[in-house]
């Protein structure tokens, strides 16, 4: 009998709650190729599959999409998480759930009820005290790649591991915030996640589950179950020194067995247009080996995962960098979101690392039997290059003015010199040393909101974040104020970058989301949706019940709509 993802959906919700429809993978679809392209919004896509006149010749500069998309439903409303960064961003797409459920606002936060790491990270967020059963100090919560044992190296330091190995490994419990209520145990990154995961769920009912992405402390997508969730793990280090990668040649051509861009700074991956396609590379190999039913490296024969996937932090850079080093800048040409030069490569990159997944899906006879998802952790604002004032240039940020009169915490004070600063991009998180105070900090905000202040979009507080977020003073995660600038505004004052992600605006949250399979026919779905749907999607066209998701049951997260019958 046919049945769509929408009646899946439907028959799940009216199931017993944690229960599996069946064994993950016996219906038509057998697998889940999950794809996070970070920085990628729809009009990215609607431009490079149709053509933009000025770039190309006017053709699609993305063969591979284009394929796609005859066979993909399109949701062109697609919203991604608010906040717009990538922890949250994740984690909403593979739990079904908000960050007022899952507790997770940004790799870099506040946690009211835990207490420091017992040794300063490699970002700067300091050691400090914790009493078992005693009452918790508060402090700054680090998920990137500060936690890691050497955060210098693509391996994350982990003991013996390869060149390129990176993985749970890596993580350095000592570095972890940790919670005084549990004896002062460290909180890894699956257990400060507050409900379980797609990994989790499919795991239990007996699939296979790998993902790939770019700190070891993302495999927070492991949460419900813990790491044993994730069959197979991959995160080499993107904020580490660039190193030759031997054998390594991008989907493009361009070669990694020597630093392709060395004159760039190499501290970091993300900081050269070509360096960052040599770093993704490595993870779209590893989802081949994959396909191929073995390891992400490729070194021991597997199986071929039930959910697998990964991101892609070349767009991401695209959007974002100056590099001063050889004077190339990537970003937009105008507002309708044509590509610079240096973005339109990273695109291109992008869908011929997703052609090679297709052939081999092909060539492996499992391409109708896979659903394909590709969707973006978050987008990058502003588009229209006329639009980016880095406000720190000409203004302040919410932080620095809280922080001199006193009203942030130490670990998240500007007034710091060796913390790891706010939690601010194009949006503004702020906790608030006393929740009482936020009256007084408001107009403080209010009284500096010109564009010589904070550049005020808006601010949340009180009602306004209670709509959305739990009270402060009942979720200790819960930032007492949010402040979203103008458009194009960021709360920094670096001359490397054109745009950030973060905030509530279109740009951050409009993003690239198909669901293909070929038995669909392309269609085009204009009604707005969340990426917090993909994760019952997902469960209900692998069989599985979609309220086995905790979040998809507390915040009745519905399956994508208007999904045709698989086949």
């Amino acid at each position: 009998m046919k049945k769509s993802l929408a009646v899946l959906s439907l028959v799940a919700a009216c199931s017993t709650s944690g229960a599996f429809a069946q064994a993950p993978g016996t219906g038509p679809v057998k697998r889940v190729l999950l794809v996070s392209v970070d920085g990628m919004h729809a009009v990215d896509y609607y431009n490079c599959i149709r053509g933009i006149s000025t770039v190309n010749d006017g053709k699609s500069y993305c063969p591979a999409l284009a394929g796609l998309n005859s066979t993909a439903i399109n949701y062109a409303a697609a919203s991604t998480s608010k906040p717009s960064d990538s922890f949250p961003g994740l984690i909403s797409i593979v739990t079904g759930g908000t960050s007022r459920y899952a507790g997770v606002y940004y790799d870099v936060a506040y946690d009211r009820s835990l207490d420091a790491p017992a040794k300063t990270t490699g970002n700067g967020l300091a050691a400090g005290p914790c009493t078992p059963g005693g009452t918790p100090t508060g402090t700054t919560t680090e998920y990137e790649e500060g936690i890691d044992i050497d955060q210098t190296k693509l391996n994350g330091g982990a003991p013996g591991a390869s060149l390129t190995d990176g993985g749970i490994a890596s993580i350095d419990p000592a570095k972890l915030v940790r919670d005084p209520a549990n004896g002062c145990a460290p909180v890894f990154p699956w257990k400060f996640v507050r409900t379980n995961t797609i990994f989790s769920v499919i795991h239990q009912a007996g699939g296979y589950a790998a993902w790939s992405d770019k700190h070891p402390a993302y495999s927070a997508v492991s949460a419900g179950n813990g790491p044993g969730t994730l069959d197979d793990f991959y995160a080499p280090e993107i904020n580490s020194n660039v190193v030759p990668l031997p054998g390594v040649v991008t989907p493009t051509g361009l070669s990694c067995v020597t630093v392709p861009d060395p004159g760039s700074d190499t501290t970091a991956w993300t900081n050269s247009f070509q360096n960052i396609q040599c770093y993704d590379t490595l993870k779209v190999k590893a989802i081949l080996n994959e396909i191929d039913g073995k390891s992400h490296l490729g070194t021991a024969t597997t199986q071929v995962p039930t959910i697998f996937g990964m991101n892609f932090q070349a767009v991401s850079v695209g959007q974002k960098l100056v590099e001063k080093s050889n004077g190339v800048t990537g970003g937009y040409l105008d507002a309708i979101g044509t590509p610079s030069p240096a973005l339109l490569s990273e695109i291109k990159f992008v869908d011929a690392s997703i052609g090679e997944w297709i052939n081999e899906l092909k060539a492996k006879g499992l391409y109708d039997s896979t659903l394909i998802v590709i969707t973006a952790k978050h987008g990058q604002s502003p588009i229209d290059p006329s639009r980016y004032i880095p406000q720190l240039n000409v203004g302040t940020s919410p932080a620095t003015l809280l922080s001199n009169a006193g009203f942030i915490p130490n670990s998240e004070s500007t007034n710091n010199p060796t913390g790891i600063g706010p939690t601010e991009d194009d949006v503004s998180l702020l906790w608030l040393k006393d929740s009482a105070d936020t009256d007084a900090a408001v107009k403080i905000l209010e009284d500096n909101a010109g564009p010589t202040g904070v550049a005020l979009g808006q601010i949340y507080y009180g009602p306004s974040l209670a709509l959305n977020f739990n009270r402060p003073t009942v979720d200790p995660r819960t930032p007492d104020i949010i402040v979203t600038p103008n458009v194009g505004v960021t709360y920094s004052g670096s001359t490397k970058k054109l745009s950030e992600h973060g905030g509530f605006n279109h740009d951050d949250t409009n993003v690239i989301l198909l669901v293909s399979n070929p038995a669909f026919k392309g269609n085009t779905i204009f009604s707005e949706v969340t990426t917090s749907q993909v994760a019952p999607t997902i469960l209900s066209a692998l069989g599985l019940d979609p309220n086995a998701l905790a979040a998809v049951r507390v915040e009745h997260t519905q399956a994508l709509p208007g999904l045709p019958p698989l086949f």
